[in-house]
């Protein structure tokens, strides 16, 4: 079953999230990142197509979000940015696709809203092939205790107004999973992670 209420919270978002797509915001660290797409690309969460802007000529883009109104905006910036590009609405919690499905899988800023994100990675390592790439832009706990302090007392808030976590260890399941780190930039007090990772089947 789809977590109507947090659809709601995201579909309320869905402007606000256009308005920053339309400000290219957070434009040096989704372009560094997203450069390394390839292929077959899954995006999971895409929001209101925030990423489009920066995706390299050449990848088909397969897009998830669970908002209908995120969904929408997400079909607006498609055609905006000529994407050859798949939209679907969806939980990616319970999505399924064939395992070695992509060379490629994008999330940014969507491990901190899911309620099983440690499954949601177990997904994205299985759906992406052999030697693909998992790019993540996400933020989680910060190693400064000062800042996590902060963090943990007002995770609860943070969940009720805007749906998402901010004191989930991203660093810590991205190793549980197994997914080889090839590059890592840490941002914001040690809060915020830029992560290209590379999936090694078969060893």
């Amino acid at each position: 079953m789809i977590n109507q209420s947090g659809v709601r919270i995201f579909d309320r978002q869905a402007k606000s999230y256009e308005r920053r797509r339309r400000k290219l915001q957070m434009a040096g660290e989704r372009s560094r990142l997203l450069r390394h797409a390839r292929g077959r690309v899954l995006e999971v969460s895409v929001g209101a197509g925030n990423n489009f802007p920066f995706y390299p000529k050449g990848v088909h883009v397969t897009a998830v979000d669970f908002s209908p109104k995120m969904i929408e905006k997400a079909k607006e910036a498609a055609v905006e940015y000529g994407m050859d590009c798949e939209l679907l609405v969806s939980d990616v919690e319970r999505l399924e696709f064939p395992e070695n499905s992509f060379d490629t899988v994008v999330s940014t800023l969507s491990l901190c809203a899911y309620q099983n994100p440690e499954v949601v990675l177990g997904k994205m390592k299985a759906w992406v092939k052999d030697r693909g790439k998992i790019l993540l832009f996400e933020h989680g706990i910060s190693t400064n205790p000062t800042y996590a302090w902060f963090q943990n007392r007002l995770d609860g808030l943070s969940v009720k107004l805007v749906g998402c976590h901010q004191n989930r260890d991203i660093l810590q399941m991205v190793h549980d999973k197994g997914i080889e780190i090839e590059n890592l930039e840490r941002m914001m007090i040690n809060s915020v992670f830029l992560i290209r990772g590379t999936v090694r089947k078969g060893l």
